[in-house]
């Protein structure tokens, strides 16, 4: 049986939010020697622009989140992208499905929204999550945004629908 995990949209400055986010900025220290440099304006995740999601497991605790902004980006024919940001499962909770079921959710609210592309960048020291994309269909597109020429940073894109 697939575990269960309940998926809100909140605030990016909500508390559940800021802990997973800190977390993930830990976890990008732990691998790349910084955190996630990329300025982010909050306000971007709010709807209709964007969305940003938090996963609880079956009792109550923020264990996941996902977030899209929208994104100039034009790759693979698409003519309305979305970027994908702030994917994290916490360790404890990983190999459950919860990464995917959070991607998931992600894509289905662009689709959603008017969306025909999904747009995201990780790293090279993050092979599990080159995985869950390739896995869900995403393919390398030319690198974009705030680490586009760095050596370690890898981005895919994945048409909807």
């Amino acid at each position: 049986m697939q575990p269960t995990l309940d998926l809100r949209a909140v605030g990016y400055l909500h508390p559940d939010a800021v802990a997973l986010v800190a977390r993930v900025q830990q976890e990008y220290v732990a691998r790349y020697g910084t955190p996630d440099e990329t300025p982010v304006d909050p306000a971007v995740f709010d709807p209709p622009a964007g969305l940003f999601v938090v996963g609880y497991d079956a009792a109550g605790e923020p264990v996941a989140t996902g977030a899209w902004r929208r994104s100039a980006v034009r790759a693979l024919g698409g003519t309305s992208a979305v970027e994908v940001k702030r994917m994290y499962v916490v360790p404890e909770q990983r190999g459950r499905g919860f990464a995917r079921a959070v991607l998931a959710e992600l894509e289905r609210s662009a689709a959603a929204a008017g969306h025909d592309l999904v747009v995201l960048e990780t790293g090279l020291r993050q092979p599990e999550a080159i995985e869950l994309y390739r896995s869900a269909g995403y393919q390398e597109i030319p690198g974009f945004g705030f680490y586009r020429d760095a050596p370690l940073s890898r981005c895919f894109g994945r048409l909807l629908g």
